[in-house]
């Protein structure tokens, strides 16, 4: 069984997908079972390039992924950011390899922001 949001990853190709609509199969790629990427939050190893980190503004929020900039190189980057509202709304932005790793969102009902290192996977900030 599959919940809304999970993060499912092949440790085969790395595909990466993310449940939109729940259901009760399994995710299966390259003929192996995916694996669901479980939330890293502060007490993880290596938040200090990683954790989400929000600064609310007078009308948008911004969030930059680590209190130590993260790098964001082919070999090792944050593939995108999540912002997850409390009405279930969700805004992904997706980001540039070399570009920093940050994102604005509007609104201030968040509920969580999440960021996926191609390395080390999906991390978590919870309001």
């Amino acid at each position: 069984m599959t919940n809304m949001n999970e993060v499912y990853k092949c440790e085969i190709c790395s595909n990466t997908v993310e449940m939109l609509i729940p259901g009760a199969g399994v995710l299966v790629c390259c003929g192996k079972p995916m694996v669901q990427m479980i939330e890293k939050e502060m007490a993880d190893t290596g938040n200090e390039k990683h954790k989400p980190v929000i600064e609310k503004k007078e009308h948008d929020i911004l969030v930059k992924i680590g209190s130590i900039p993260h790098p964001m190189e082919d070999a090792h980057h944050i593939v995108w950011i999540e912002a997850i509202y409390k009405t279930g709304k969700v805004s992904r932005i997706n980001l540039t390899v070399g570009a920093p790793a940050e994102a604005i969102f509007w609104g201030d009902n968040l509920d969580m922001v999440r960021s996926y290192c191609n390395i080390h996977g999906l991390w978590v900030t919870k309001l």
